[in-house]
């Protein structure tokens, strides 16, 4: 197996695994872009701390994101992830809200 061929199934799973549908309202995707300025490690803790990703997970979307350009980390209903993404931004994240309901 290829290492792209890896990296796009570990994708798969991370977004699979996160899909939310307790909540109300379409699902959109909370998507981060790679950077020249923050290092794995601060990404890693601000997906810790801001999504409560494990620590691995939060580990394998910083590498996707490396290697892809950008990654989704969330889906949830838009009006959830709205201020995640604001607290993404705020610690220096290029994150964006595609999809769901206004």
């Amino acid at each position: 197996m290829s290492h792209y061929h890896a990296i796009e199934e570990l994708e798969e799973v991370l977004v699979e695994d996160e899909v939310d549908e307790t909540g109300t309202g379409e699902i959109a995707q909370l998507i981060v872009y790679n950077d020249d300025v923050n290092t794995f490690e601060w990404v890693i803790e601000c997906f810790v701390d801001v999504l409560d990703h494990a620590h691995t997970q939060a580990e394998q979307l910083a590498l996707l994101i490396h290697y892809k350009g950008k990654a989704t980390v969330k889906t949830a209903p838009k009006r959830e992830l709205l201020p995640k993404k604001d607290a993404l931004v705020e610690r220096g994240l290029s994150a964006v809200i595609e999809g769901g309901d206004d």
